[in-house]
């Protein structure tokens, strides 16, 4: 016990130490300044940034996640820092703080942690060939990101990289993502199940409790939340792909509209259904504007933006919809792909056979 205390006063020390030198780094002042005896050496610094990560890790474990942002706010987490050195660590890292995003309801910050880090693994497959006791691991946790992606893209469609979108395509993804657009709550919850860690609970059963599995206690508050969540938003995706249809839309055609998707349309109040289509309108413009981050070392700052691709807004008993949506940009794909060209003509011409 007491070499266990000793263990932890040491490493609560180095990651004191190492937070007051990020600190200083990030103010413009001079990082040695801080650093003491110990901190100087490159050791000590990466014992530091390791231990950040546990925590990370541990308050998204325990359901804390603004915690687990918060932990990681002197490391620009959207930059290439010093737990980058170790792939492993970069992909865990960069797994805990998407999910934590997606569970902020910070969807379009998800969206860029986990598009990064796939990216990132998809260049880099062949670094983890030769590591086989680190492959299962990797490609478990690469597994459930694109299940996470896929959640966050149903919840909040916006661009992603094409690469990606061809993976999301070619894998059994697209029939996932096909059911949770049309309002599979079954497969959101499977999906989610899969997807997330092991959450862990932070209290222990009560002692005159009925002997039970308290194990799978945290997983399923986590999931109800989530689920919760999703529930508000099931109407959202059939709403989006009418008004994609129209210009202008009067609330009574789009609530007849919506009704013929109902299973039940015996006794039907025109009025009520309208009632009920404007709250869903209010969620549709309440749930696609999020905090997004644009610039700042802490991954918890952003400002207010919309995610979405439509905007309308209601006069009187109409519907008026503009689309925001940018044209793609090919220059950026085509610049890619030529310089892949050429590195890979360069590689074929230094081969001497």
């Amino acid at each position: 016990m007491c070499c266990a205390f000793l263990t932890f006063c040491t490493l609560w020390w180095i990651r004191v130490t190492l937070k007051q030198q990020l600190e200083v780094y990030a103010s413009g002042g001079d990082p040695e300044s801080v650093s003491g005896e110990f901190g100087s050496h490159s050791l000590y610094k990466m014992l530091g940034y390791f231990s950040l990560v546990g925590l990370l890790r541990l308050h998204s474990l325990l359901g804390d996640y603004y915690q687990a942002i918060k932990v990681l706010e002197n490391i620009e987490v959207h930059k290439k820092s010093q737990y980058a050195h170790i792939p492993a660590c970069q992909i865990s890292t960069s797994y805990y703080v998407g999910f934590a995003y997606m569970m902020m309801r910070r969807y379009s910050d998800a969206i860029r942690t986990f598009s990064s880090i796939l990216l990132y693994i998809q260049r880099t497959k062949q670094l983890f060939a030769s590591k086989t006791y680190q492959h299962d691991q990797i490609n478990k946790q690469t597994d459930q990101m694109y299940h996470l992606l896929a959640i966050c893209l149903v919840l909040h469609p916006q661009c992603v990289d094409e690469s990606i979108q061809q993976v999301l395509r070619e894998k059994s993804y697209h029939e996932k993502m096909y059911k949770m657009q049309y309002g599979d709550l079954a497969e959101f919850e499977n999906s989610f199940v899969y997807a997330c860690p092991k959450f862990l609970s932070p209290y222990p059963p009560p002692i005159d409790s009925v002997s039970g599995d308290y194990s799978k206690e945290a997983i399923q508050h986590q999931t109800a939340v989530f689920m919760d969540e999703v529930a508000q938003q099931k109407m959202l995706p059939t709403i989006r792909s009418y008004l994609k249809l129209y210009t202008t839309l009067p609330l009574s055609k789009l609530a007849t509209f919506m009704a013929q998707n109902s299973r039940n349309n015996e006794g039907r109040d025109l009025d009520k259904e309208i009632e009920s289509l404007v709250i869903h309108l209010l969620c549709f413009k309440h749930k696609m504007k999020n905090v997004v981050w644009s610039k700042g070392a802490s991954g918890l700052e952003g400002k207010f933006q919309s995610g979405s691709e439509l905007d309308f807004y209601i006069d009187n008993d109409m519907i008026h919809i503009a689309d925001t949506k940018v044209a793609h940009r090919y220059g950026d794909f085509f610049i890619r792909k030529i310089i892949k060209f050429e590195d890979l003509n360069r590689k074929l011409h230094q081969l001497k056979l």
